[in-house]
């Protein structure tokens, strides 16, 4: 059994998660352009054993798509075609940014790092692999 990868997709930036060899812990990983996301993956799944990439599916309140939606589903048939051993799956990511600024604020970080974007992408990212992960 490999690893699990998380992605938050953002237009600008994207939070990467990872999980460890056993599938139980969610790792913050890194944040990356949205514009380098693809050659990232490919050198994360060249060196790591990834067999799933979770990706975190944008909705509105109402269940309805949200404005980066249709993205992430192209998304979602790019990495299907770059990774054909990999399975792609789409996790509802609904309050991970209001969580990720809440966790944050409750493991004391500075009111900077609370409104860093890319560290809360991060965060938001390992909540939607700790999420798949405990579905599991």
């Amino acid at each position: 059994m490999g690893k699990v990868v998380s992605i938050d997709f953002g237009l600008k930036r994207t939070g990467i998660a990872l999980s460890d060899d056993a599938r139980m812990f969610a790792f913050g990983l890194e944040t990356v352009q949205s514009k380098d996301l693809m050659s990232f993956l490919i050198s994360l799944i060249e060196k790591e054993k990834i067999t799933t990439i979770v990706l975190g599916m944008p909705k509105r309140l109402n269940n309805e798509d949200g404005h980066i939606t249709e993205n992430v589903r192209l998304l979602k048939e790019a990495l299907e075609k770059q990774f054909i051993g990999s399975e792609v799956v789409l996790i509802d990511e609904r309050f991970t940014s209001k969580m990720a600024s809440e966790s944050m604020f409750a493991a004391g970080a500075t009111k900077k790092q609370r409104k860093e974007k890319g560290l809360i992408d991060k965060v938001s990212a390992t909540i939607i692999l700790q999420s798949y992960l405990a579905q599991q």
